[in-house]
């Protein structure tokens, strides 16, 4: 399958359907890429598996951050859609929560079965040792209840209640007999809370200053213990971000608008019990210039009309232009909504990305004209830059000074048209003088020569290095006929003539990739003709000193022994078979001193 080669390398959960349209197998990934591949490039041995490779007809996936959060929105796709091919897969009961009761004096203790009745739950713990690591270490933290019992207003007045065991070891503070407040004991169980909503700050303090308190006490056996707990709780971190029952059901739309271009994507999810069961991704064209407010507001609209989505609350990063009743919109800056918001844009993004690639296969011309498309608008120039050209200056030491012209057509460098020069009218190391010597060199002659001349210049280095070459194009006559910018390497920010604020562009964005590509190509290819040139004066200088030995004997040398220490090792009779032996006795003579 073509989709296949446009997987990311990222966790997720991919999604298979049949012929009919109808999802036949749900399943998460490490690597979705590795992962889908895996189906189709060999035979398998579990006749259900070819099966179903031969029931697939199409594919859809989508990514979450980590292999958790896989793992729980897989858990609740397959709850959702309950597909042929899971049906081996476990329940509503395949991991635990720990839950914390709906009454008077609360519990906290490990469950599989999800009640409805007032109490809160957190989770679910894939792994159980860390669960079961969080309620000992609440349990040491603050002293709450275990028993069943059935405490009520009425249970306390009739004093019934008996203190146990536990109160006397100071696991309990005597809940049964009404020996701790209610106000008190809900204290503990708010930070309890905290703990179980990930703020596992306070926890992990408690465990080191236990562990270093047993190491001082030479309890080594015990602070290991205590140091398994808390790496532990250190890979764990805090609960998924796909699943959380502070919600119950919401819609999230996430916008990705990153390209700045007249395509805009968005992504829809539906999220029920705080996991995702949901999701679609739209692509927009503007037509005009219409707002991301308005393209939200007509992804809104047709989300509704066509899945049938009756929105209650819904999760956006900006409101949508059109006023909607009945419909609460949600800004979301902190907190597990803001985290679903921020897995939607992710996948907004990643189908701009697969989008981009299938056109790079398909149609590589329409990609390249987007692509220079973009670099015109983001730099206001007067034309497509089909032809790019970028100079670096390379003086390492103050040695050898030269500089790089490196060619791009159509995005792509083109080779042929790399220029290397030797800096001739500059002494000692200056960056700005050699830049407009050599931008002088290159245009003057392309002139005389007729031709034609690039669509943009950009020389590497901030409004020094920029207006040399400005100071150059108007020597020549070229000022206001080839735009030229500058990249300064610290913040990769762009500088234009006459403006002394810079350009900051998106990181992700391909105009930076491009112009980075160009610097970073004319860099390399300065280094090495400088290093070339270096390595060449070096060797020579020692052969040149010998008098009677001139570069034509030196050159045969080289050539023969490929470098003065082959000279140095070969015996007097081999030199002398080369270049005669008076010479020989010479070079010998001179290189032994």
């Amino acid at each position: 399958m073509e989709k296949i080669s446009f997987l990311p390398d990222t966790p997720g959960v991919y999604t298979y359907y049949d012929a009919g349209g109808r999802i036949i197998y749900v399943g998460k990934a490490k690597n979705l890429k590795r992962r889908v591949s895996s189906y189709f490039n060999r035979t398998h041995d579990s006749l259900k598996t070819n099966l179903l490779v031969r029931a697939i007809a199409d594919m859809s996936y989508i990514v979450v951050p980590t292999e958790q959060d896989a793992l729980n929105l897989e858990n609740s796709m397959i709850k959702e859609h309950q597909p042929r091919y899971n049906v081996l897969l476990k329940d509503d009961k395949s991991y635990p929560w720990i839950v914390v009761t709906n009454e008077l004096y609360p519990r906290v203790f490990l469950t599989r079965d999800h009640v409805k009745d007032g109490s809160r739950y957190y989770g679910p713990y894939t792994n159980q040792a860390v669960a079961k690591t969080v309620l000992e270490l609440i349990a040491e933290l603050y002293p709450v209840r275990t028993c069943r019992l059935n405490i009520t207003p009425e249970y306390l007045r009739r004093g019934k209640g008996r203190l146990c065991l536990n109160y006397h070891l100071g696991k309990c503070r005597g809940c049964c007999t009404g020996a701790i407040s209610v106000d008190e004991y809900a204290t503990y169980i708010e930070r309890i809370k905290q703990i179980l909503r990930g703020e596992l700050r306070e926890l992990m303090d408690h465990l080191k200053d236990e562990m270093e308190s047993l190491a001082s006490r030479l309890k080594f056996e015990e602070a290991q213990d205590i140091k398994e707990k808390w790496d532990l709780i250190a890979r764990y971190r805090s609960r998924s971000v796909i699943v959380s029952q502070t919600i119950d059901e919401i819609d999230v739309f996430g916008i990705d608008d990153s390209e700045g271009n007249d395509e805009v994507y968005v992504n829809y999810m539906h999220v029920r019990r705080g996991a995702v069961v949901r999701s679609v991704t739209l692509r927009y064209k503007r037509r005009l210039d219409e707002s991301i407010a308005d393209i939200l507001s007509y992804a809104i609209d047709e989300v509704g009309t066509s899945l049938g989505v009756q929105y209650s609350e819904v999760v956006v990063e900006m409101l949508p232009d059109v006023d909607m009743p009945g419909i609460t919109f949600t800004l979301p800056r902190r907190g597990d909504k803001a985290k679903l918001l921020e897995v939607s844009q992710q996948n907004a993004r990643q189908q701009r990305i697969d989008d981009l690639k299938h056109l790079a296969k398909h149609d590589p011309q329409e990609r390249t004209r987007r692509l220079l498309e973009r670099i015109q608008r983001d730099f206001h120039l007067p034309e497509l830059p089909d032809h790019i050209e970028c100079f670096d200056n390379s003086n390492i030491q103050g040695t050898n000074p030269v500089a790089s012209c490196v060619v791009f057509r159509d995005a792509k460098p083109s080779k042929k048209d790399y220029r290397h020069f030797k800096i001739k009218s500059v002494v000692g190391p200056d960056d700005f003088a050699s830049m407009k010597e050599v931008l002088t060199r290159r245009y003057t002659r392309m002139m005389q020569e007729g031709e034609s001349l690039p669509k943009l210049i950009v020389v590497d280095g901030g409004k020094g290095q920029l207006s040399a070459a400005v100071e150059a194009l108007e020597e020549i006559g070229l000022r206001g006929t080839v735009p030229v910018v500058g990249i300064a390497k610290r913040l990769e920010e762009i500088y234009f003539p006459g403006d002394s604020l810079p350009l900051y562009i998106d990181k992700t964005s391909e105009t930076l990739r491009v112009i980075q590509a160009l610097r970073d190509e004319a860099h390399r290819f300065g280094i090495t003709f400088h290093r070339d040139l270096r390595s060449k004066s070096q060797i020579i200088s020692e052969l040149d000193g010998i008098k009677g030995i001139g570069p034509k004997t030196s050159n045969i040398l080289l050539k023969h022994f490929k470098s003065v220490a082959g000279i140095k090792k070969a015996p007097l009779q081999e030199v002398a078979a080369v270049i005669g032996p008076a010479k020989a006795r010479l070079v010998k003579n001179a290189l032994e001193k």
